[in-house]
């Protein structure tokens, strides 16, 4: 049994519009609350539903326009799903260094991902051609560590890069390196995600 099926196990696909609407909806809320107190929806507002305390890992994306507007999140389980989900959509409105915090007007204009990851499976490699060889695109999340350096892409950013060297090459210089780069001593690891979308143009 893979990591994706166990996840499916505990948090149902895309397609299930009450966990969908469970997940945006906190969120939403959160950053909504962050716009009038300063800080994420606690979690006892949270919700009860049950998957929300599973221990997952999330990403939040808020796109305005079309445009990236936000993204936080992290890879490892740590703490239950809602907490995460209500902490990384908090983060991506207001703490994501590329971009000014939120300001009240933008909210409506908003539309939000909420990806929830499985964890990570090393992806052990001896070249550049084989890494290549082993990225499913569309499907695979990509981390990268070399030292200091640590980046990673999500499944989503294919539609962006969906040729597996244009996606490995970006990656690099996200993580500070020339998109040409390698070093056996690199190590990369991937992970999938279902993602919950918010209706749009």
């Amino acid at each position: 049994m893979n990591a994706t099926t166990v996840l499916q196990q505990t948090i149902p696909a895309a397609g299930d519009r009450e966990v969908r609407d469970t997940l945006l909806g906190l969120a939403r809320r959160s950053i909504a609350h962050g716009l009038r107190h300063g800080q994420p929806l606690p979690p006892a507002l949270a919700g009860q539903a049950p998957f929300l305390a599973e221990h997952r890992a999330s990403f939040v994306t808020l796109t305005r326009d079309g445009q990236l507007r936000g993204c936080i999140g992290r890879l490892e389980a740590v703490r239950p799903l809602g907490a995460d989900v209500a902490d990384n959509a908090f983060a991506a409105a207001f703490r994501d260094p590329r971009f000014a915090p939120l300001a009240p007007q933008e909210f409506d204009q908003l539309r939000l991902t909420v990806a929830v990851l499985t964890p990570p499976e090393p992806l052990p490699v001896r070249d550049e051609a084989e890494l290549l060889a082993r990225l499913t695109p569309g499907e695979h999340g990509l981390i990268l560590e070399f030292g200091a350096h640590r980046a990673t892409f999500l499944p989503k950013v294919w539609e962006q890069l969906p040729e597996p060297a244009e996606f490995l090459a970006h990656l690099k210089r996200k993580a500070g390196l020339p998109a040409d780069y390698w070093n056996e001593a690199m190590r990369f690891s991937v992970y999938r995600s279902i993602d919950y979308t918010e209706d749009g143009d």
